[in-house]
């Protein structure tokens, strides 16, 4: 059972979905949170007024993180990425494996371990993604989608919305690829279906309209 002060791994996993969802601006409504969490609608509307009687929601039309839920989020969100910076800047764990096992981390990391890694990987403000990790120096680069680049302009990858992190083989395709934050790349190509070619890393990759919409990038 959770100690005073804290909440069960539930709650903490649907006030962590709201905020990215936030994050990302998108529409937070009960059929989103089902589809990023894997569960059934009547679930989510169950956890919901879960959530309220909590005090950690409220759901007057709209679904909103309460002060005490957004820093219940925060915490979650900040564990979960801080322990991804250390499963893949220490312990060399490709993007997918860091994101699985971070979900783990993040519900049993005590404030000492996470200030003790803070500190360890020298205060990181994003995770590997480009994501920022509430509560540090992060500050927003002035990007853009990679899909509003026209052909032939050179680009830097900045973030990976967490969105993209939950769709399958995703992870493992960007990675793969290159599109990682810090790379650069140019458009090389277009088609009518919205997909990119963009030569990155010394190779052409295609990127679908999904996944262009959604890398943020500077140029």
């Amino acid at each position: 059972m959770p100690a005073a002060g804290e909440h069960h791994p539930a709650f903490e996993e649907y006030c962590e979905c709201i905020f990215e969802l936030a994050e990302d601006d998108v529409e937070i409504i009960q059929a989103r949170m089902a589809d990023r969490l894997q569960v059934s609608r009547p679930a989510v509307s169950e956890m919901i007024r879960k959530l309220e009687t909590e005090g950690l929601v409220t759901n007057d039309g709209a679904i909103m993180l309460t002060e005490s839920g957004l820093a219940l989020a925060q915490q979650v969100v900040r564990r979960h990425r801080l322990a991804e910076r250390f499963l893949t800047d220490i312990l060399k764990l490709s993007w997918a494996e860091a994101h699985h096992e971070a979900g783990r981390w993040e519900h049993v990391m005590s404030d000492n371990v996470e200030l003790a890694m803070n500190r360890l990987l020298g205060e990181p403000t994003t995770c590997p993604h480009g994501n920022p990790i509430p509560g540090s120096d992060y500050v927003e680069p002035g990007s853009s989608p990679l899909s509003q680049h026209p052909i032939g302009e050179s680009f830097t990858v900045r973030r990976i919305p967490e969105e993209l992190e939950f769709t399958p083989g995703l992870l493992e395709f960007l990675e793969e690829s290159s599109l990682r934050p810090g790379c650069s790349g140019v458009v090389t190509g277009s088609s009518p279906d919205g997909t990119l070619t963009i030569e990155i890393d010394g190779r052409h990759v295609g990127v679908g309209a999904f996944a262009s919409e959604r890398i943020m990038v500077t140029s």
